[in-house]
Parts: structure tokens; C-alpha cells; sequence
């Protein structure tokens, strides 16, 4: 895709079909509202929006193009909404549906034609009470399989084990829910499931299950989060979602000893991180190009000179510069990502261990050179940036972003431990494409948590031990993985 100018934001449409589909997908998105608007309006537009067969669920698998660009198309309204809608049709269309479209078969990619030709919503219930976004991906809700009645028993046996924060969760009428599966005394592990959250007709809940509001928020009200908890919900067999492993004449059979399911749940959580990163450097982009046309026309006597305007002051002057510079690298390193993850989508292929890597650092970077370059810049244009309507009293959408998807700290510790993992395996001997950053960073960690180890310390405190060594470690991997993609270009951490 070509990069379009800078502060523009987002990427041009391949070709002449996708620009027709673009302005098409735009215009029907340019009528959301951004005063006044409930959560429930905005599932109505959702619905709409759904049931128009716009973007179809598979496209995710048969387009990915236009799923990557129908995110961004979203993400510019997002200096003026706010997050709330951006992150609901991110879980409709990549969390819910993407899941299914992932790990179901015949039976549920025909269902889940019928709930976008209806119209439904759906919700992805993955994080819990004790085990949400800085806590990796531990499921402790069960699923047990009853054969006298060939049903699933899902359950959430503790108040911990209660799904968190589930976006959609106070409309949605469907709901893929990851729960552990025990198949007699067979544990199974984390697996999807495709249930009736609500019955379509009068929107009244399934049996045994309860859900509230998780209050109000900062910003992103617009969006319904919600948690819900499960007392013995008994599901059907055909609830499973089989692609990858079923129940068979009672026994568990998994569809091949070389694919984990977890790790194809993990799947939907690449896609949303390209999107994520996407997201956050379009927000950052709108909220410049909105802040540079008030500042060119805003006179500012300088020095007595009533001739200027706040663009011509210098540290604004070079942010703007500055900023735009890492905006194009980064722009550039995520559609690197995205097209080689759209081109695994397309082949029913698991993407390969480089690139899950560069896109864990495609989110940590785009989000994190968006929160330093929108900071930046409410410190350079004074009052202006207290002004409801600048997009400023939205960028906690970045905050959304940095805990989407994957938490930036937990993807940082994925890639610090893998790291000092080979770092240990090769006896202290780095590999020839390690910067030194990366190799002070491991001998660091290294140290920290032999001297924790000596002082009676368990692995996992002596890892906490050097936390600060382990993000630097992280840093330091993050700015290779650039470098290395973008020949040089953006490798260096947001400096503002």
C-alpha cells in the first residue's frame, strides 16, 4: 500500500476496487454521532452496519485488506468519538467473529453468516476477574463435558474466574466464551465456545448466566463493558468450536498433536494488534493534522512581531517535523507487518515466529511513539489542548490501545524472556545480530538474577528482581526488530 502524505493519516486502497469500497465503507460510517451517544445507539449503528454486508465477518480470512483498512477508515473518527465504537467493532469483526472464523467449522462459519444477516452482536469472553490484561492469558472459567446429556458445562467457579471487562457484553446476543475443557479425567485445555449470551427475541439472558456493568469510564462510554459470570450454563455439544479439536464417542480428539487451541485463540490477538497499532498512529495522525490547522491560522506575537502564527514557534515548529518523521517509520514497519500477517490469513497459516515478534513490537512501538508524540504536543499549544472539540479529551483511546490486545508490559516481558532464553541457552553468547543494548541488557538481567537466586529467592521473584533490566531488554529488542525491517528507519524509541 502507498503511504499517503504526512499528518493525512492511514494508507491509500490498493487499487480502484478497493478505493470505490473504501469511500463506500466511509460514508456509511461518516453518520455516527459523537455527542449524546449510549451505549445503546451505538450498537444499533453496529447492527446496521453488520447486517449491510459492508465488510463480512470472513473477510477477515477472504480480504484482510479491507479488514485492516475498514480499522483505520474507523480510527480517524477517533480524536472526535473517542475509543468506544473503534473497539466495538473491533471485537464484532475480529475478536468474535475472527475467532470463529478461525478455530470453527462448516456448521459454525454457516451460523456465523446467520448472525451477521440478522444483524447480531457478539462479544469475546477471554479475560477474567484475577487474570486480566497484565496477566497473559490465564483462563481459569471451566467447561466440562457431561456425556450422559451430551451438553458442556460452563462455570465460573470462584468470583475470580468471572469474565472482565467484556466489551459488548450488556448487548451482545452472542458470545464466544474460552473455557478449560475437561473431557472425563482428560484436562484439555483453554477452548472456544459459540453460545447464545441472550435470546434474540426478547434479549432476556440464557439460564445461569448473570452480567453487570463495569461502571462508568474515563471516556468510551459509548461501549458497554460488562462482566458476566456462568452458574453450570449447560451448552451444546455443537458449541465447540472444532476446528482444531472435539469430542468424539465421548473421548477428546484433537485435530492434529502439532496445533495447541490456545494458540489459535491467540491468533485473533496478532490480527488486533496490527489493528491496534494502526489505530493508535491514525488517532495520533488526526490529532496533528487538527492542532496544525488551528496553529497555522492562530496569530502569535513573538518578540513584538504580530506577523506570526503558533506554527512558527520553534519547538512546535519542530515537533511537528519530529513527529511526522516517526509517524511515516512506524506507518511503514506496521504495513510491513500487516502484509505479511494478511498473507498467512489468506493461507490458513500460523504465522511464522519473526513476524509474531515484529508485530508484538509493531504494537508496543506505534502505541507507545503515539502516547509520547500526542504528549508532546499538548505540552507546546497551551490552552488549546483544554478545549473540548481539539480530539486532546480523547487520547486516553491511546490508553485503551497500550492494554488492547495484549498488554505493551506483557508483550515486553514475552520478549525480554525470550530473549535472555536464548541469551542462557547459548551460554552468554549473543547472536552476531544482538546490539550491544540487548547484550549489556541480558548480562544485566543475568546478574541481578543470580544475586536474587543466591539470596534464597524463587525464579519468578528473582525475574522480578531486575524488572528494570528485563524492559530494557525489551527496548533494546524492540528497536533491532525496527531496524531490522525498515533498513535502518525508525529504530530509535520516540524522543520528543
Amino acid at each position: 500500500m502507498q503511504a499517503l502524505p504526512a499528518m493525512d493519516g492511514g494508507f491509500a486502497p490498493r487499487d480502484a476496487e478497493d478505493g470505490s469500497w473504501a469511500s463506500s465503507f466511509a460514508s456509511r460510517v461518516a453518520d455516527l454521532r459523537s455527542e449524546g451517544v449510549t451505549y445503546e445507539d451505538s450498537a444499533s449503528f453496529l447492527r446496521a452496519l453488520t447486517k449491510s454486508g459492508i465488510l463480512r465477518f470472513t473477510d477477515i480470512r477472504d480480504r484482510p485488506d479491507r479488514f485492516f483498512l475498514a480499522h483505520r477508515l474507523l480510527a480517524r473518527h477517533a480524536p472526535e468519538h473517542g475509543p468506544g465504537f473503534w473497539i466495538r467493532f473491533t471485537v464484532q469483526y475480529n475478536l468474535f467473529a475472527g475467532t470463529v472464523v478461525a478455530l470453527g467449522g462448516p456448521e459454525h462459519l454457516k451460523q456465523l453468516d446467520a448472525i451477521q444477516d440478522a444483524g447480531q452482536l457478539g462479544c469475546f469472553g477471554l479475560t477474567e476477574r484475577l487474570a486480566g490484561v497484565n496477566s497473559g492469558l490465564v483462563v481459569n472459567t471451566t467447561a466440562r463435558w457431561d456425556p450422559a446429556t451430551e451438553t458442556f458445562i460452563i462455570n465460573s467457579p470462584t468470583e475470580g474466574s468471572a469474565k472482565n471487562w467484556i466489551s459488548q457484553g450488556l448487548c451482545a446476543e452472542k458470545a464466544v466464551c474460552v473455557a478449560n475443557l475437561t473431557v472425563g479425567n482428560q484436562r484439555c485445555g483453554p477452548h472456544a465456545f459459540l453460545i447464545d449470551l441472550r435470546d434474540a427475541r426478547d434479549g432476556r439472558l440464557a439460564a445461569g448466566i448473570t452480567v453487570g456493568d463495569m461502571g462508568r469510564k474515563t471516556t468510551g462510554n459509548d461501549l458497554d463493558n460488562a462482566w458476566i459470570e456462568f452458574e453450570h450454563v449447560r451448552v451444546p455439544k455443537s458449541a465447540l468450536l472444532n476446528r482444531y479439536g472435539d469430542v468424539v464417542d465421548g473421548r477428546y480428539v484433537p485435530a492434529s498433536n502439532n496445533v495447541r487451541v490456545m494458540d489459535m485463540i491467540g491468533q485473533r490477538l496478532f490480527t488486533g494488534r496490527v489493528a491496534v497499532a494502526q489505530a493508535a498512529l491514525t488517532f495520533t495522525r488526526g490529532l496533528f493534522a487538527a492542532t496544525r490547522a488551528y496553529s497555522d491560522g492562530k496569530r502569535c506575537a513573538m518578540r513584538g512581531d504580530a506577523g506570526q502564527f503558533l506554527s512558527d514557534v520553534p519547538q512546535l515548529n519542530s515537533l511537528y517535523a519530529t513527529a511526522g518523521t516517526q509517524l511515516d517509520a512506524m506507518d511503514a514497519f506496521v504495513a510491513g507487518c500487516e502484509a505479511e500477517l494478511a498473507t498467512c490469513l489468506v493461507r490458513g497459516a500460523i504465522p511464522p515466529t519473526d513476524l509474531t515478534r515484529a508485530i508484538a513490537v509493531a504494537k508496543i512501538r506505534a502505541v507507545e511513539t503515539s502516547i509520547a508524540s500526542c504528549h508532546a504536543l499538548r505540552q507546546e499549544v497551551g490552552s488549546y489542548a483544554l478545549m473540548a472539540g481539539t480530539g486532546f479529551e480523547n487520547t486516553d483511546f491511546l490508553q485503551c490501545c497500550k492494554f488492547a490486545e495484549g498488554d505493551s508490559r506483557i508483550l515486553s516481558q514475552k520478549l525480554a524472556r525470550d530473549a535472555f532464553g536464548e541469551f542462557v541457552k547459548n551460554k552468554g553468547k549473543a547472536p552476531r545480530r544482538w546490539s550491544k543494548a540487548e547484550v549489556g541488557a541480558c548480562r544485566r538481567v543475568a546478574k541481578t538474577v543470580a544475586d536474587a537466586t543466591r539470596a534464597g529467592m524463587g525464579k519468578a521473584a528473582a525475574w522480578d528482581s531486575a524488572w528494570v533490566d528485563v524492559y530494557a531488554l525489551a527496548d533494546a529488542v524492540c528497536d533491532r526488530v525496527v531496524l531490522e525491517r525498515t533498513g535502518g528507519r525508525g529504530g530509535e524509541r520516540a524522543r520528543l
